[in-house]
């Protein structure tokens, strides 16, 4: 399983983004998409997360700003409103079986950097 992460750049704060992961190489219907994103000089943390099963579930710190959604199997997007100078960061698309903990499949990342 192959993702592509798309549509970083460089925004103002109070902007908004929308990325795009396309997953290739196998169906990922029973498969958890999310998104993860590490800020310049910290861990990589959880951002989003949807399955058909489960739905949605967010990070507490864009709870409100940030929709995660999936048109199909194999697409899911990150819409970023309201962007903070803090939500700059690599983000990556990640995918995992549903009745597992660990993240199987990454992106190879996209760079959001917002500006104040």
């Amino acid at each position: 399983v192959q993702l592509q992460a798309s549509g970083g750049g460089m925004v103002q704060a109070g902007g908004s983004l929308r990325l795009s992961c396309a997953a290739s190489g196998r169906t990922l219907s029973s498969y958890q998409l999310g998104w993860f994103r590490q800020p310049p000089g910290k861990e990589r943390e959880f951002v989003a997360a949807i399955s058909w099963r489960v739905g949605t579930n967010y990070a507490d710190s864009v709870k409100g700003r940030f929709t995660i959604s999936r048109d199909n199997a194999n697409m899911v997007y990150l819409q970023m409103i309201s962007l903070k100078p803090e939500d700059t960061a690599v983000y990556y698309c990640a995918g995992r079986f549903e009745s597992t903990n660990k993240w199987t499949y990454w992106g190879q990342g996209t760079l959001v950097t917002v500006s104040s």
